[in-house]
């Protein structure tokens, strides 16, 4: 057997990780392909290192570009790695263009697609992601879901009940398997950044950064929230690029910070007193950490962080926010528990549901 793993962002690559790792303990053979979606070295590159993933077999150095360009530009090069390697299937992962143009290519060439993380729904067709979660759904064989909810949605929209596969969430076997190493570097860290208690903000989704009123907004609620509680930032780079545009003064209660690597960022998450995101994936991290997750969205793919774990959709309400904020330092912020099979072994289940011969009968 041939499995073909297709990433392009910093969350697919930690959801590749363990896969990859429990598929060669059951001797598969196995290429992975790199899009190129995000082709900063401190995005992308750090983590191979990071998660133990080898350099990848292919890198399509697609890069950005516009929605329309960018996946068309995955297809047009990912195709003929489909043609060489005739994989026996092709595993997609998340949400990002990557996911849904590789879909599209062995869809069309009858490679059958396992996709991880299926299921999730914001309900928000204004999201790109969105867009790409109902899609690649539609086009895949076997549906991994990380949690019930998953599986509810698709079989509302109609994939049949056989190709859906409640395995938990791979993200969350990543991080079980780190934590320690992370802690180990938390005592260099500790000792280069200001003192706990610290409030930790990622921003990067356009909503938030591509709009220079709303980006300043923010930049001043953190900077009051700053007077209370240190506020570190790592800046992702379109976020950097939208506030030097911008012209934007940051508050000097913000600590900025450059990108972080997969362990400097869990140990930072796993010692925050808050996280402020508008992430998918820390939504889902800080509920396992038991983090109190104060969410920049007005919606998210991931309910069960909300129902279940210890995230908050604050919106775009500043205020709010702000409020959050102070009842998280005063020991009232919201209590959560980690959702069921969220145990740090999905991507074993995954391996074990790909190697059994069973789902080809599904097609």
């Amino acid at each position: 057997m041939h499995i073909l793993h297709v990433v392009g962002a910093r969350p697919n690559f930690i959801k590749a990780a363990p896969v990859r790792a429990a598929l060669s303990a059951r001797d598969v053979a196995q290429t992975m392909v790199h899009t190129g979606q995000h082709y900063d070295a401190r995005m992308s590159n750090v983590f191979f290192k990071e998660l133990g993933i080898p350099e990848p077999d292919f890198n399509l150095g697609v890069g950005s570009g516009s929605h329309a360009l960018q996946t068309a530009q995955i297809m047009q090069r990912f195709e003929p790695v489909v043609l060489e390697r005739k994989p026996d299937m092709a595993l997609v992962y998340g949400d990002i263009n990557s996911t849904l143009a590789a879909a599209l290519v062995c869809a069309k060439l009858m490679i059958p697609v396992g996709h991880v993380e299926a299921g999730l729904r914001s309900g928000d067709r204004s999201m790109p992601e969105e867009i790409n979660r109902l899609l690649t759904d539609q086009l895949a064989d076997l549906l991994f879901t990380p949690s019930m909810d998953g599986n509810d949605n698709l079989l509302r929209e109609g994939i049949p009940q056989a190709k859906i596969k409640l395995v938990g969430n791979v993200m969350i076997d990543t991080l079980v398997r780190l934590l320690p190493r992370s802690e180990k570097r938390w005592r260099q860290l500790e000792t280069e950044i200001p003192p706990r208690p610290f409030a930790l903000v990622t921003l990067h989704r356009p909503s938030n950064v591509d709009d220079p009123r709303q980006l300043s907004r923010l930049l001043v609620a953190l900077g009051r929230i700053g007077q209370d509680i240190n506020v570190l930032f790592p800046v992702h780079p379109r976020t950097r690029q939208s506030m030097a545009d911008g012209g934007f003064e940051v508050p000097q209660t913000i600590h900025l910070m450059e990108p972080q690597g997969y362990l400097d960022f869990l140990a930072l998450q796993s010692h925050a007193k808050v996280v402020i995101t508008d992430s998918g994936g820390i939504q889902e991290e800080t509920t396992y950490l038991g983090v109190p997750c104060l969410t920049l969205r007005d919606s998210t793919e991931r309910p069960i962080t909300v129902t279940t774990g210890t995230n908050l959709l604050v919106g775009g309400d500043l205020e709010r926010l702000q409020a959050e904020v102070r009842l998280i330092l005063a020991g009232q912020g919201k209590q959560g528990q980690c959702p069921p099979l969220w145990d740090g072994h999905a991507s074993e289940r995954i391996a074990d549901e790909i190697i059994q011969p069973n789902w080809r009968n599904t097609l």
